[in-house]
């Protein structure tokens, strides 16, 4: 099965809440970022945990590995069942993070290569396939891979055989959700959803792709 990730990243935890709670029974975890945790706080997730869904924060931690570490430990605490860090600071750095989730029951998501058009910039000529295999050797449990190039994705799974692969940039940003879906373990979905004119229809009608695998 492809999960069905809701990339929350409004700014409003009323409105966080509303859209949380009308999607929740077609999706399968919940990925929030600085927009809503800056606004709103970690306890945010103690106000998601009633709909009993994963929460991962994506922080793309990268930073020392003190510094990481401490992160890490505080979005544990908060609830949170998974963290995502980037790769290119280096093994000690990503270590921390994977370590810490290890230690806490949760797991650990190194980028390997990003969504956005600006990505292609410094994640190609081979350091994406770095970053994939320095995850793989530090023991995480997967990497983040772009839905906006399939064809990456296929190269970056050859690399993590089995691990999980979650894929941004379906929707907005013009990754298509079939495609992808055949591909990876979990499709992430923003702006496509939460700003929908109704998002609980919107994520009903993403909700096919956790058949695709």
């Amino acid at each position: 099965m492809t999960d069905l990730i809701l990339a929350l990243d409004v700014m409003e935890k009323k409105k966080a809440l509303s859209i949380a709670e009308a999607c929740a029974p077609n999706i399968d975890a919940i990925k929030l970022g600085y927009p809503l945790i800056l606004s709103s706080g970690l306890s945010i997730a103690d106000e998601m945990a009633e709909h009993d869904l994963p929460l991962i924060a994506d922080f793309k931690v990268a930073d020392i590995p003190n510094t990481n570490r401490l992160i890490a430990e505080q979005v544990f605490d908060a609830g949170f069942s998974s963290i995502i860090c980037h790769g290119f600071t280096g093994k000690d750095s990503v270590l921390a993070c994977v370590e810490t989730a290890f230690e806490c029951g949760g797991a650990c998501y190194v980028v390997a290569e990003m969504s956005h058009p600006g990505a292609t910039d410094f994640f190609h000529g081979g350091t994406a396939e770095k970053i994939a295999a320095l995850a793989m050797e530090c023991g995480a449990d997967g990497i983040i891979a772009p839905a906006t190039r399939p064809e990456r994705v296929k190269i970056l799974r050859g690399i993590v055989g089995t691990r999980k692969i979650l894929s941004p940039g379906v929707g907005a940003q013009g990754g298509d959700a079939n495609t992808i879906a055949k591909l990876v373990d979990g499709i992430i979905v923003g702006r496509a959803i939460y700003e929908a004119e109704d998002p609980a229809t919107a994520a009903k009608d993403f909700a096919h792709v956790r058949s695709e695998r």
